[in-house]
């Protein structure tokens, strides 16, 4: 449900915070890129983050809920989660309507994500430990992929508009 409220705030507001802020639509593309590319190697050659997160979200008394950092916002609602969701509401690109649909695949995104975490035990009995750790490193290469395509994309959008 965090996750769902932060990707809204981003929906509705991000543009309007970083148009408030004055940064660029490609500078926003690009920061989102590259913590997304530290987030995959993150993936691909080590422990998650996650863990570490969940050990000292564990180790500190104040937070409520360990789901609230380690899963809701940077693993759901990551910064390219973030991204996305500030490029796809594009007001100068996109209508209401479109803006609507992109809100509406959040939500099952988001939904689909909590069927597979309910479902992960099951899932690791079948696949175990090696097969997790395969899986986790394929993504992460896939996620690394996303990350330099939004970085390439953003550079691309900054020579074409004569703006470097």
């Amino acid at each position: 449900m965090l996750a769902i409220c932060v990707l809204m705030f981003f929906l509705v507001a991000g543009q309007f915070l970083i148009d408030a802020l004055g940064i660029g639509l490609p500078a926003f593309q690009i920061a989102g890129g590259l913590i997304l590319f530290l987030f995959a190697l993150t993936m691909i050659f080590g422990d998650s983050k996650p863990k570490q997160e969940i050990s000292n979200a564990d180790a500190d008394e104040e937070t409520e809920s360990p789901a609230v950092f380690p899963l809701a916002v940077p693993s759901l609602a990551s910064p390219g989660a973030m991204l996305a969701v500030v490029l796809l509401t594009d007001n100068n690109r996109f209508s209401f309507a479109e803006q609507a649909v992109t809100a509406g695949i959040l939500v099952a995104v988001v939904g689909v994500a909590l069927v597979l975490m309910l479902l992960a035990a099951p899932i690791l009995k079948v696949i175990g430990t090696s097969g997790a750790a395969i899986v986790s490193r394929v993504m992460g290469m896939i996620l690394a992929a996303v990350a330099v395509d939004n970085v390439i994309a953003a550079v691309l959008e900054l020579i074409k508009t004569n703006t470097v």
